[in-house]
């Protein structure tokens, strides 16, 4: 959550580094100091003493910018009581930090009312992705889930990729996807898109009359040339997953026999272009065991480059990273995706891992017997 009081600095940057940026004008004040008396033309040295207030004025409060500008006049006036010069060139030269002063107070001022409309903005951004992507638990039903999402606008916390996942009268049903564009527009249809889904999941028994509902949704709401890639599976029953792919990237299946792109047998258009022609959805089932685990995405992922223009490999990586806990390997696989481009993605990105655990061993594990207390 978005603090309730503003900091002067950005809560994003290093501890220490917080902690130094406002030492930064004393440091120089006292540094002026230093300059002025080691050298013979002391006051030629003042009006560096504007430097302090100037940087003052991107840290702290207004006060703290009329103190530090209070400090900056009494060293220029205690400087000047050293040379020979004139009042009136001193008070010439001491007028630069005043003037200085008072000007990066009132800029003080201004920014800490942008930053506190900023931090409303913020909170219902955060409000909006909050209801827009509802928060996945860490266990649906049956399954383990972890979910990494991050926007290429840093500052909005919300875009254009989407998900969900749901329990249903007729097993878990979820979907990742992709909205066309980015910015308002792209979390509008989103928004659009999560809200058919959530509706269709619970009420049609088949997942391709879930998919077609969306698609008669989305063909009524959206521009022509809009459209959703999408992938939405559902787990009826034991031992299979549904799969219906429009237009998106293929999940990947980790088994067994390694990880597995699951391409679909018959490639569909996204969603909102059914009109335009082309194959229909298909429904295409595959095995699901105990410890298999499901890994869905968007394109932000897989077309994540670095300075050399690579993608990124996520088929090769993924086997690094899997493990039982579908959260840390999401985690160290989005920090491995973050070392590759260099610190932030440019694109929306969404990861969604779906794990089954091993029957047995969730037996084994709730049979044993607990360690005597001390």
């Amino acid at each position: 959550m978005f603090p309730a009081r503003l900091r002067p600095s950005d809560p994003d940057q290093p501890v220490a580094r917080r902690h130094l940026a406002p030492a930064v004008p004393v440091i120089i004040i006292c540094g002026v100091i230093l300059l002025a008396l080691a050298t013979s033309e002391g006051l030629a040295w003042l009006p560096l003493l504007a430097v302090g207030p100037a940087l003052a004025a991107a840290q702290c409060g207004p006060y703290g910018v009329i103190r530090i500008g209070l400090l900056a006049v009494a060293v220029g006036a205690f400087l000047g009581t050293q040379g020979v010069e004139p009042m009136r060139t001193q008070a010439i030269l001491l007028a630069t930090p005043a003037a200085v002063s008072l000007a990066s107070c009132g800029a003080s001022a201004l920014r800490r009312r942008r930053e506190r409309v900023l931090a409303d903005v913020r909170s219902v951004a955060e409000a909006a992705q909050n209801a827009l992507l509802k928060p996945v638990p860490s266990r649906v039903g049956q399954f383990q889930v972890a979910v990494r999402y991050s926007a290429a606008a840093a500052e909005a916390r919300v875009g254009g990729d989407l998900y969900a996942l749901l329990p249903t009268p007729y097993g878990i049903r979820l979907i990742v996807g992709d909205v066309r564009g980015k910015g308002l527009p792209a979390v509008s249809t989103a928004a659009l898109v999560l809200g058919v889904f959530r509706e269709a999941a619970y009420d049609e028994p088949d997942l391709l009359d879930v998919v077609a509902r969306m698609e008669r949704s989305l063909s009524r709401n959206l521009a022509p040339d809009d459209f959703v890639t999408a992938v939405v599976a559902g787990y009826p029953s034991d031992g299979r997953m549904e799969l219906v792919n429009c237009g998106h990237a293929p999940p990947l299946l980790v088994g067994e026999s390694g990880v597995i792109a699951v391409e679909p047998t018959r490639p569909a258009p996204p969603l909102g272009l059914a009109s335009l022609g082309g194959d229909l959805p298909s429904l295409q089932v595959v095995p699901f065991a105990g410890g298999d685990q499901l890994l869905l995405y968007t394109d932000g992922v897989i077309e994540a480059r670095d300075r050399g223009r690579e993608y990124f490999p996520l088929l090769e990586r993924v086997p690094r990273h899997v493990c039982d806990e579908p959260s840390r390997t999401l985690a160290s696989l989005h920090d491995e995706l973050l070392t590759h481009v260099g610190g932030r993605l440019h694109d929306d990105a969404a990861l969604l891992l779906l794990r089954k655990p091993v029957l047995g061993a969730v037996r084994a594990a709730a049979d044993m017997p607990s360690a005597p207390s001390a």
